[in-house]
């Protein structure tokens, strides 16, 4: 269910494991409780490593269980070969829609003082058969008391808006006139951010707003205006203990950024590729849910470029910490071959670059373009396919369809990208590391014995620490396990066929969870009613 105008309803470690039992089972978008872990020391760009709370799981697997799935190789009809061999023929995803939103910014960094002064321009097209008399500005940052400073709003001619502030979420900008279906505006902002520093918050959740002792971490970090539902106003939701609640709308970006004068050995990660001009670093990022961007003076870099299709291309990039080289590399290979093979299954990845950066805070999180992930997984890495490193980067590649090209609402239903990405993971090994599907099936989905509903919001679990097993076994892991049964319900051919006729379809668009059954309905004869009572509180329609 999602939100009203202004106004939202909330819904509503693993305690008998240890630390690594939740942090390995996650997939490292989400957020999760965590004891803290330990502060990096100060740091030179040869030394850095954060040291891990303890190993992953080893136990043997459970004889019981069935690993003996041959790789994908599927025919969904007979124009479309889905097979993950070099020859397949590419699926073509539709053009992003002409009239969205279109994000200028420009943003002064303050790296030594932890501090970012912005000047944004929104215009904005009302897409909607409704009258628009105010609109609404999220703003994550409101999420960190004293963060957000707003110095100016106006209009494109400079007139002062009025605005008010919603609990949580950002400002309902009151409109001079209602604006018509089809009609444009400008909003001008200007704000500046205070960092925080990520390791003096409570560890609960991921930070990627902030700075640590050897980088900063931008992202949500400009007021985006976020989809509108006609009869139902703006789909903005408040926080939750557990789980991601943006929702965005596709849009185009121009992010120019400079420093603070001296600042001049500082390497930028971001959603884009920069273009120097003159003292700013220039980014365009079109048809993009978001821009996401990292800094530090420590960063490496490894980075391949891959072909996607006849007429694509696409620089896979890694930053990494100089102790966490071979970790760093394995990430991009596993980018890189994740990249490849989703783009085949799903539609080519749209944009020219796609980035990966190790994080100093817990856990993870997806961007367009971008993902960070926890250092954490970098100093369990090992050598080989069986690592949570290689895992975790194929789940958060997944992202760039399930939540980037295919929107959906993250807070009521979650399932719908959290479920795709991890069960993607599991296509991952299946066609690219077919040896390690057993202990990929042990250690990510069955070792944790999931339970609970796959359709909950992330309202339904406890809004306490210590309860995040109750969000991520049914949403995550119990989500997995109804994609597979889902898939030896329909058969191959209609399962992959339906994936891609639902990617093709929400591409640039939000979806859910009727329209995603709809179309697997159209691809299958076969009742589904036993497969989604057994996972789903709620009747499908």
């Amino acid at each position: 269910m999602r939100s009203g105008l202004f106004s939202v309803k909330i819904v509503r470690w693993i305690g008998s494991l240890w630390l690594i039992g939740w942090l390995i089972g996650l997939a490292a978008c989400s957020a999760a409780p965590a004891s803290p872990v330990a502060s990096p020391r100060p740091v030179t760009a040869a030394s850095y490593s954060i040291a891990p709370s303890s190993a992953p799981p080893t136990q043997s697997p459970p004889p019981s269980l069935d690993f003996t799935r041959s790789p994908l190789a599927v025919t969904p009809t007979a124009s479309q070969t889905l097979s993950p061999t070099p020859t397949a023929a590419p699926f073509r995803l539709p053009a992003p829609p002409e009239k969205r939103a279109q994000y200028q910014l420009q943003a002064t960094l303050d790296y030594a003082g932890h501090s970012l002064a912005v000047d944004e321009t929104i215009v904005y097209t009302n897409t909607t058969p409704d009258r628009l008399e105010s609109l609404v500005l999220v703003i994550e940052a409101l999420r960190f008391p004293g963060s957000f400073r707003l110095v100016s709003l106006t209009d494109g001619g400079g007139a002062r808006l009025t605005q008010r502030w919603l609990k949580d979420i950002g400002l309902s900008v009151s409109l001079p006139e209602p604006l018509a279906p089809g009609d444009s505006l400008q909003l001008v902002l200007s704000y500046t951010l205070r960092l925080l520093d990520v390791q003096k918050l409570a560890q609960v959740r991921p930070y990627p707003l902030g700075y640590s002792s050897v980088q900063t971490y931008l992202g949500d970090w400009y007021p985006f205006i976020p989809p509108y539902q006609p009869g139902t106003g703006w789909i903005a939701h408040p926080p939750a203990t557990y789980g991601e609640r943006l929702v965005y709308d596709i849009a185009d970006f121009d992010v120019r950024v400079r420093f603070a004068a001296g600042e001049n050995n500082l390497l930028i990660a971001a959603s884009a590729p920069a273009v120097q001009d003159g003292e700013w670093r220039r980014f365009i990022h079109l048809a993009a849910r978001s821009f996401a961007w990292s800094v530090s003076p420590y960063y490496q870099v490894a980075s391949q470029e891959v072909q996607l299709d006849a007429g694509h291309r696409a620089l896979v990039a890694s930053y990494y910490f100089p102790a966490h080289a071979e970790a760093g590399k394995s990430l991009l290979e596993t980018m890189a071959q994740a990249l490849t093979l989703y783009s085949r299954l799903w539609g080519a990845y749209p944009h020219p670059t796609f980035t990966g950066v190790q994080a100093d805070f817990l856990d993870g999180m997806e961007y367009d373009g971008l993902f960070f992930l926890s250092a954490d997984f970098y100093n369990w890495h090992k050598p080989g396919a069986q690592d949570f490193l290689v895992a975790l980067a194929a789940h958060e590649t997944a992202h760039q369809w399930w939540y980037s090209l295919i929107g959906n609402d993250q807070a009521m239903q979650p399932w719908l990208d959290e479920a795709l990405c991890t069960y993607s993971e599991f296509l991952f090994y299946e066609n690219t590391y077919p040896q390690a599907l057993e202990w990929w099936w042990t250690y990510r989905i069955h070792y944790y014995e999931p339970q609970g509903w796959v359709d909950i919001s992330v309202y339904d679990a406890p809004n306490v620490a210590g309860q995040y097993q109750l969000y991520r076994n049914p949403v995550y892991l119990r989500g997995a396990q109804f994609l597979d049964e889902l898939r030896q319900v329909t058969g191959d051919a209609a399962f992959f066929a339906s994936l891609r006729a639902y990617a093709a379809r929400f591409a640039y668009r939000q979806a859910d969870a009727a329209g995603f059954f709809e179309i697997v309905r159209q691809h299958t004869t076969e009742d589904l009613s036993a497969v989604l009572s057994k996972y789903f509180s709620k009747t499908v329609d």
